[in-house]
């Protein structure tokens, strides 16, 4: 069970989730976290001493609690092209709502601090990735292609849309092409 402690900063970081996504980074102060959380300063810095360290943080509980991680379905032995169709399902549902997307804080925070923590978390996303193409191609399931070159694609078309329809207004065609792009690189035509 949680600590007293331990749910606040859930909170706390729900909270700054929203205001990351609505307002980017850079625009994100100590006192917009305090309002939204209705806590006093005194109360978040016992938390997070700056919205770099509640930045990090969120980031990283994103890295944790990733939806996309393929490990536990591939040790049950489940089926390669499965697990890439919840996946890209589950990509393509998040595309559509650029209202929750980071990506624009991303890019903000990641302006502020050494590439290494962006780096870091670009990696864990290539490789859970590999794995899986790895283990498609094991099976059997997904054709003999270099898998480098297809978690680029992945990666940063996923992201690109995250960042550009922050800007501009995607239609959902576009995002379902990357989608089945996604899918006939790896599985190729289906009969």
């Amino acid at each position: 069970m949680a600590t007293k402690g331990e749910r606040t900063r859930e909170s706390i970081l729900n909270a700054a989730y929203a205001l990351f996504a609505k307002k980017g980074f850079k625009q994100v102060t100590m006192k917009d976290v305090c309002e939204v959380t209705n806590m006093s300063r005194g109360g978040l810095y016992s938390h997070f001493s700056s919205t770099s360290q509640l930045f990090e943080a969120l980031l990283e509980r994103i890295t944790e609690k990733d939806a996309l991680d393929f490990q536990e379905q591939m040790k049950q032995g489940a089926s390669a092209i499965a697990i890439l169709e919840e996946a890209l399902k589950l990509m393509e549902e998040e595309m559509k709502h650029p209202e929750d997307s980071l990506s624009i804080a991303m890019y903000e925070y990641a302006e502020t601090v050494d590439s290494e923590v962006m780096e870091r978390l670009n990696k864990a996303s290539k490789k859970k990735w590999k794995q899986l193409i790895r283990y498609g191609i094991e099976r059997g399931e997904f054709q003999n292609i270099d898998a480098s070159e297809v978690v680029n694609v992945i990666l940063y078309s996923y992201q690109g849309v995250r960042m550009w329809s922050r800007i501009l207004p995607m239609k959902p065609k576009t995002m379902h092409s990357i989608v089945e792009n996604i899918k006939r690189q790896l599985i190729g035509e289906r009969k």
